[in-house]
């Protein structure tokens, strides 16, 4: 399959690369390489290779951790090490990310002046071995964000794309700090989920607009899926990172795709689902969740319904006198039983697929207007 054809299934973009599914490789010290990664290529769309010590601290660390019998990536030149698996993975089209454990602003800023920018940076604020902690990386930096933020805006001052991993419950307000880390310039953001569900998902997605990657027991398709809808961009998988497994949930999410056409559809709002779901509400006419969510995001009314007719207008989301509300901007995601929607979707000469794809691009001007086009700090 070319890209394009990638890129209109799935519409995902990555360090200037489209990506071919929204399945991920998460790292796991001492064992995901590009050896790991090639493996499993033809399933996966990304891959964190590591985690790797970069400095000092962290590579002291690694071998206290290794002492004690935890698997460890040891090399006497970590960056030079990585150069080569780079390397290695250049004949791939899974896009590459290297999780990096650097335990100052300045281990990151050698790394990336030396590696370039054709790969994606990932600061390891995931780690809970105690030596690394103590290194002042892993968990460490989500009790310390100021120090995360330092070294988002160093990676970021070198023009790379910046990915940071972190464990949920352990930051006192993920939300805020899903926000943080947005504003700090942050592009991806890794979560491990641990034993919190979707509401995590939902929670970060409806208080930043960037690239989220949901990771923990992604191994069922019910799973991955109900990620998916509350937010979730792509999901990863590390110890059952299997080809059985990553084939099985590649199959599932590319036939969903092809059928529904907006792989990561939210779920409606008034069913749960995040922010990117106003495409999916009608006219805020009657007591439903659409009036606090709209109220809660510091959204009048009058703007919420100015904003879908601009941004429907010309389309075929314009069409639908007979519908409820006299235009397909207010009706529901195709999964949702309607005969005059389907009629007007008819009449428009689209297919449900394509009408999922008009208000996946009617959401995301939604959200760019609310995360970037107004002056507020309101959140949901």
């Amino acid at each position: 399959m070319e890209n394009n054809e990638y890129f209109r299934r799935f519409g995902i973009i990555l360090n200037r690369k489209v990506v071919k599914t929204p399945l991920a490789i998460a790292s796991m010290a001492g064992i995901v390489d590009a050896t790991y990664v090639l493996e499993r290529e033809a399933h996966v769309g990304a891959a964190f290779i590591g985690g790797y010590s970069i400095d000092e601290k962290t590579v002291a660390a690694s071998h206290e951790i290794a002492a004690k019998g935890r698997q460890e990536f040891l090399c006497d030149d970590p960056l030079m090490e990585i150069e080569e698996q780079i390397r290695q993975l250049r004949r791939s089209d899974v896009v590459t990310g290297v999780n990096m454990r650097g335990s100052c602003p300045d281990s990151f800023r050698e790394a990336a002046r030396q590696l370039g920018d054709e790969v994606i940076y990932e600061i390891d604020a995931h780690c809970r071995q105690e030596p690394m902690k103590q290194a002042g990386v892993g968990e460490y930096y989500l009790h310390h964000p100021d120090e995360l933020v330092q070294c988002v805006q160093t990676l970021k001052s070198e023009g790379v794309v910046v990915s940071v991993k972190i464990r949920a419950g352990i930051h006192s307000n993920d939300a805020a700090l899903a926000q943080i880390l947005w504003k700090a310039g942050a592009d991806i953001l890794h979560v491990d989920l641990m034993d919190f569900g979707y509401q995590k998902i939902r929670q970060m997605r409806n208080n930043c607009p960037i690239f989220i990657i949901a990771n923990n027991s992604m191994n069922t398709f019910e799973r991955m899926k109900e990620m998916l809808s509350h937010g979730a961009d792509m999901v990863s998988l590390a110890r059952k990172a299997d080809e059985r497994t990553l084939g099985g949930l590649d199959a599932a999410i590319s036939r969903y795709a092809d059928e529904h056409g907006w792989y990561n559809s939210p779920k409606q709002l008034c069913r749960g689902g995040d922010l990117r779901s106003l495409a999916f509400c009608c006219m805020p006419v009657k007591n439903c969740p659409l009036i606090p969510t709209l109220e809660k995001a510091g959204v009048t009314r009058e703007e919420y319904m100015k904003l879908k007719q601009e941004y429907v207008k010309d389309t075929p989301l314009a069409e639908g006198k007979q519908t409820c509300f006299g235009s397909l901007a207010w009706c529901c995601k195709d999964s949702s039983p309607c005969m005059f929607r389907d009629l007007t979707i008819r009449q428009a000469g689209l297919t449900n697929s394509e009408y999922m794809r008009k208000k996946r691009e009617l959401s995301e001007k939604l959200m760019h207007w609310l995360f970037y086009e107004r002056a507020t700090d309101n959140t949901c």
